[in-house]
């Protein structure tokens, strides 16, 4: 079963309803009192098929050990994540720990202004709530669905209680947050010191690396808000790019027609952390796997 958001909306309900007439054969892993929770395998000649809501699309949970994996399969449950929704605001207590395997979310640091800035996003090959394992229990930033997508998530409790164990899933858990401060710190020098149009290839290049195409749904004041910038300096930077062949840019749609030439345009930033990423992690994760 697919779960909303706690505290979804009549609204937000309706639209998801015809999202959730699709479903597919259960996966046999079972929960603890034997229910079948996982969705979205199907089982062909003694194997499983994985699909865009199966668990170990996630990268994190695919490149666990069966063991591990097995410790956490009974209390994943898959939630729809709605364009918009937050996962965790600034100073709260979080609950749970999402694995996305669609999707992107934000992290957002917001000023006492309400002016708001992306220091980090995650997607499919990550993570959101690493101050659960790392001893914080909340944090400063907030988390924000910034592409529409599915996640699992998994109570406080479990994902503590398997850290501690200090097995395959703390080692993972703690390169990967070595990754995302690379990414926060990237983004810090990017935003000082590199152009608007730089900025833009960066923010489109991370965002198309945990996309399954070349396209995304977004505004440009939504786009000028995870940026830290004017709405008017988004919209002649997407310009030049569109201009430039790179991209093409209609209602809030964003279609990368020239990846090499975006490559070629960004700054050392998005290279920097792709890099650390392969660094850190298992060879078969990949942020645009």
């Amino acid at each position: 079963m697919t779960l909303e958001p706690d505290g979804s909306s009549p609204a937000r309900k309706s639209l998801f309803a015809g999202r959730q007439k699709e479903r597919k054969a259960k996966c046999s892993v079972p929960n603890r009192a034997g229910a079948q929770r996982h969705p979205s395998c199907i089982l062909i000649k003694g194997r499983y098929l994985i699909s865009t809501r199966e668990p170990r699309t996630n990268q994190l949970l695919a490149a666990l050990d069966d063991e591990s994996f097995q410790r956490l399969a009974p209390d994943l449950q898959l939630i729809a994540m709605p364009l918009g929704w937050v996962l965790y605001e600034s100073g709260g207590r979080l609950n749970y720990l999402y694995f996305p395997v669609s999707g992107i979310v934000s992290l957002l640091y917001v000023t006492v202004n309400g002016a708001s800035s992306e220091i980090a996003i995650t997607g499919k090959e990550g993570l959101v709530g690493i101050s659960l394992f790392m001893g914080g229990e909340s944090t400063t930033n907030r988390a924000v669905v910034q592409c529409a997508g599915h996640a699992y998530r998994i109570p406080a409790s479990t994902i503590k209680r398997e850290f501690a164990l200090g097995g395959a899933f703390q080692s993972l858990a703690l390169r990967y947050t070595q990754t995302l401060i690379t990414q926060m710190a990237q983004t810090s020098v990017c935003n000082r010191h590199h152009t608007l149009d730089q900025q833009l290839c960066r923010w489109l290049l991370l965002s198309i690396d945990r996309l399954a195409g070349d396209e995304l749904i977004m505004t440009q004041e939504l786009i000028a808000n995870m940026l830290g910038v004017r709405r008017e300096g988004v919209t002649e930077a997407a310009g030049r790019l569109q201009e430039a062949g790179m991209i093409t840019y209609s209602r809030g749609r964003i279609t990368v027609l020239d990846r090499a030439a975006l490559e070629r345009h960004v700054c050392e930033c998005y290279v920097v952390v792709k890099n650390e990423f392969a660094r850190l992690l298992p060879s078969e994760m990949s942020l645009n796997a």
